[in-house]
């Protein structure tokens, strides 16, 4: 049987675990029988759209291929390139297709969150009215550090970003801890429609086992100032030094954002940050007490120095996956992740069709949280604890991680 080539390509933002999904395709692609090229498309579908594509033999045959594991951001490149409806800009997929069929491309991969999952079934929507007998097996390869995609029990990429966060938060805690003065600090972490990041300050607990971001608030439920004042009061009967943790994406009950700038990206999305200023400032004004805001911003995407080893070894597992549900002729599918066990920790990797998630968003349940909505869990932590375990560090050089970069190869 006539061998074909395949077609990968990384989009949205970048992670500490999104690499180690390329390799894992990387990895089984090549140790196939029914694959012969391995392209990486540059910059998403934007770059493939424009012909920006290269053989990746290169770089699986270096010595440094096993880097990727460890290396941060997109080793592709990324993009947030909107791809409008056939009927929008048909242009764009007759462009795409006929990169596929110069290549000989049958399989395609495409790692990403939401929006390349929306990306993915447009292609498949586009193909579905084409003439070819052979068509492109599609496939998306889940990875967003927000955890947000349908279908699936968590994404790669947030296990190793949930444990930066828990592990910043505890050290934001440690260090407002040593004044003997009253003082809050404001935590503001990325999610905008769904807060598993900042439920995943519940994992900051000291050695007593106490939660050491003592508020939490998610965009789950509607945000109130002066809910927020009365629970800042009740803490401070208990302790001087308060450290909250905010979802940038929070919302008042008119489902009015806290902090958004009204200027939109391709997607519609406002820009969000600012949260936790505009929370600092409430609460100064009120309680007059010493406030800080802290925004760990981009920071949080690809802290590979805090890597999750279960993170890491399931973004592999789902690359490898991925491959082989491809084989199996498997299209119009996102890889998927079912949890069979708590403890002991047990997953599948399975898949489902791309309808069921694209578009969709999946937010934290009701019962992650604690009664007063302020904090998590025993069921959030139960979720949370297995994807944040076990450590895998970079090699490091002169005192810092050593990471590979495209230009490195070509």
């Amino acid at each position: 049987m006539k061998k074909a080539n395949c077609l990968i390509a990384q989009s949205g933002g970048p992670t500490a675990a999104i690499n180690a999904t390329l390799y894992g395709i990387c990895n089984a692609a090549f140790k196939s029988r029914d694959i012969q090229t391995i392209y990486g498309g540059l910059n998403g579908i934007e770059g493939i759209k424009n012909g920006n594509v290269l053989n990746l033999e290169r770089l699986i045959a270096d010595k440094r291929f096993e880097l990727l594991k460890t290396t941060p951001s997109s080793f592709l490149g990324s993009c947030r390139y909107k791809l409008k409806s056939a009927e929008e800009n048909k242009e764009d997929y007759e462009k795409i297709f006929a990169l596929f069929k110069k290549l000989d491309i049958k399989y395609f991969f495409y790692i990403g969150g939401n929006d390349s999952m929306d990306t993915i079934l447009k292609l498949k929507r586009y193909q579905q009215n084409l003439c070819e007998d052979e068509k492109v097996i599609l496939v998306g390869v889940p990875k967003t550090i927000d955890n947000d995609l349908c279908c699936t029990d968590h994404t790669p990429g947030f296990g190793s970003a949930a444990k930066y966060i828990a592990t910043s938060i505890k050290e934001i805690a440690w260090d407002t801890s040593v004044y003997d003065m009253d003082s809050i600090i404001v935590a503001e972490v990325m999610g905008r429609n769904a807060g598993w990041l900042a439920l995943s300050a519940g994992l900051s607990r000291d050695m007593n086992g106490r939660c050491v971001s003592d508020l939490i608030y998610l965009p789950e439920n509607p945000f109130d100032l002066d809910s927020l004042i009365e629970d800042i009061q009740t803490v401070r009967q208990q302790k001087k030094q308060i450290v909250i943790t905010v979802s940038e994406g929070i919302a008042y009950s008119d489902k009015t954002l806290v902090a958004e700038s009204q200027k939109k990206d391709v997607f519609g999305h406002g820009q969000l940050g600012g949260a936790a200023k505009t929370v600092a400032e409430y609460i100064k004004l009120k309680l007059g007490v010493k406030v800080r805001a802290v925004e760990l911003n981009v920071l949080q995407r690809c802290a590979s120095h805090c890597l999750s080893k279960t993170d890491i070894d399931e973004s592999v597992l789902t690359g490898e996956k991925a491959v082989s549900f491809a084989l199996e002729n498997n299209s119009g599918i996102m890889v998927t992740c079912t949890r069979l066990s708590d403890r002991p920790y047990d997953v599948n990797i399975g898949f489902d069709n791309i309808e069921n998630i694209a578009n969709l968003v999946k937010t934290v349940p009701q019962s992650y949280m604690n009664s007063g909505k302020n904090g998590v869990s025993q069921d959030g932590l139960d979720y949370l604890l297995p994807l944040v375990e076990g450590e895998i560090m970079p090699p490091y050089n002169n005192g810092t991680p050593v990471y590979i970069k495209l230009d490195d190869i070509y």
